[in-house]
């Protein structure tokens, strides 16, 4: 990371003199990313089916994880867009941002996109799965594996034993694929971090810094405020927490990228002590709808583009703001560019400039390393929250 970040200060893209810029480097976190794409739905839905089926005709344990894993995400998701609004209003950091530069057209193009609940059931389940597996749908391929499960929970004799050995088997080779891929890590994450700096400069954070201290600032806050009561409540050994998903973090933070993060985060919860068939099912449905660093991003940065347009918006204004970031955030998270296109329509609905949405994405990479991170870090935390509530977490010595 420290290397990536020394390339994109020293060739920028703005400097062409030498014949080499950072952004040249793109091939190489291309390949990186592209590798770990390739492994996550045989790796999803091996350790699914596995964990599911092999628990016999107990198939209503799913269903208890399934409630018990959406109540969670719903209170968590709410305190983290609670901590941003209170953040963006007590540092004020929109007030001297002047949007008369800026064009709308992005932000507009975004705010086109308006899930429905009918829309966004729908999306959940896959019409193939190899589509699903073609386009990294996780949520797609959980429904998938979790029905294909329960079915094969119901078959017996010598087609239930081959096909669970079938996806065992399937499980323990894509974990050694995770193994070797992740040595390719330093290279990845080096190239993706100079790319970043690169395009986007350290100096682009000279007039947006107050925005981007604000929010890592709200993120810190509510790791130490809501998850770390959350991991003390539930008896998470701490130590031993942080020591599973330091790698997953790390990688999430450089590459601003859940899916990258998602196999060795499998693995280490797994080997933590959280059972397969928690951690495979709680990890993927999280990135639907527990993104806690993204719901504190959305609630700063809407109420940060009326500042910097001198519009007012009272409390209640906000509040109603709120509910609605906590809906359409859950509808459009196999969107691209999903907080973008939550935070235009939030905009566009309550009248809010658009050309904010330009302005905030001079820095958006930078704030997207730091959100992606505390959205892993949420969905690790609830794993383990979870393997606590039906008494099955054994946590490594």
């Amino acid at each position: 990371m420290v290397v990536g970040v020394a390339i994109g200060w020293l060739f920028p893209d703005s400097a062409g003199a030498t014949g080499f810029r950072a952004t040249d480097l793109h091939v190489l976190s291309a390949v990186f990313l592209r590798l770990i794409k390739a492994l996550i739905a045989p790796l999803l839905f091996g350790t699914l089916v596995v964990g599911v089926a092999s628990h016999g005709d107990d198939i209503k344990r799913v269903g208890v994880l399934a409630l018990r894993s959406l109540l969670y995400f719903e209170v968590v998701t709410t305190l983290a867009l609670v901590i941003g609004l209170v953040a963006v209003n007590v540092v004020k950091p929109g007030l001297g941002v002047n949007l008369a530069g800026a064009t709308s057209d992005t932000g507009a193009a975004l705010a086109t996109t308006r899930p429905s609940l009918a829309g966004v059931l729908e999306h959940a389940v896959p019409q193939s799965f190899f589509e699903a597996a073609a386009r990294n749908e996780a949520l797609q391929i959980t429904i998938f594996a979790i029905v294909f499960a329960v079915a094969l929970a119901q078959v017996q004799g010598p087609a239930k034993a081959f096909m669970l050995q079938a996806c065992e088997s399937l499980s323990e080779v894509m974990f050694r694929f995770v193994t070797i891929v992740m040595k390719l890590a330093p290279i990845g994450i080096g190239a993706a971090i100079a790319e970043t700096v690169g395009k986007s400069g350290i100096g682009v954070l000279g007039n947006l810094g107050a925005l981007v201290l604000t929010l890592y600032g709200a993120l810190g806050v509510f790791a130490v405020v809501v998850l770390l009561p959350i991991a003390l409540a539930a008896r998470v050994p701490i130590r031993g927490f942080l020591g599973a998903t330091r790698e997953p973090l790390l990688v999430a933070f450089s590459t601003s990228s859940s899916e990258a993060a998602f196999p060795l985060a499998l693995k280490n919860m797994e080997r933590f002590g959280v059972p397969r068939r928690i951690v495979s099912f709680v990890l993927p449905a999280g990135y639907a709808f527990n993104m806690d660093g993204t719901s504190v991003y959305l609630g700063l940065a809407a109420v940060f583009v009326a500042q910097a347009a001198g519009i007012a918006m009272p409390v209640p204004q906000q509040m109603l703001m709120m509910v609605t970031l906590m809906l359409t955030s859950k509808g459009v998270a196999a969107v691209p560019r999903t907080s973008l296109v939550v935070l235009s329509g939030a905009l566009a609905q309550f009248g809010l400039p658009l050309q904010g949405v330009a302005v905030i994405l001079g820095v958006d990479a930078i704030m997207d390393m730091a959100r992606t991170s505390l959205n892993l870090l949420g969905n690790c935390l609830a794993t383990v929250l979870m393997a606590r509530w039906d008494g099955s977490f054994r946590s490594e010595r």
